[in-house]
């Protein structure tokens, strides 16, 4: 019950957004105490943004939003770690998220597929059993 009080906070702004998504024709399902939210209007408005923008999907505390349910299916182990990531950071995730990938572009790499988060994200979403 911890973890999910600690993570209160990023969920809260998850919800919001699912909120959004739902206005926007999306449906939400609870997998894993995660409530995933993805489809209708909402997944054809992502796919519209600005490449820099776009995201097949997010997750932000215990809310995974995506583009459609079976690329969250797809991409369920990978977004279940961010998951993880929240519980453990709480709020804090958002900044650390932020600096880690600040800190790879300064470096010249890629502020998304070099972010720490999403390289541990990777790397145990691999050694998940599927």
């Amino acid at each position: 019950m911890l973890k999910y009080v600690w993570a209160f906070p990023a969920t809260a702004i998850g919800l919001v957004l699912a909120l959004f998504a739902r206005t926007a024709g999306a449906s939400a399902v609870v997998v894993d105490g995660v409530i995933e939210v993805a489809g209708g209007r909402f997944g054809r408005l992502v796919s519209a943004l600005p490449h820099p923008l776009r995201f097949s999907a997010i997750t932000v505390g215990h809310v995974v939003l995506g583009i459609d349910h079976s690329v969250l299916e797809g991409c369920r182990a990978h977004e279940q770690v961010h998951v993880r990531q929240y519980e453990r950071w709480g709020v804090f995730f958002f900044p650390l998220y932020f600096g880690s990938s600040l800190f790879e572009a300064i470096r010249g790499r890629s502020p998304y597929w070099d972010n720490h988060f999403e390289r541990q994200a990777r790397e145990e979403a691999a050694r998940a059993p599927s």
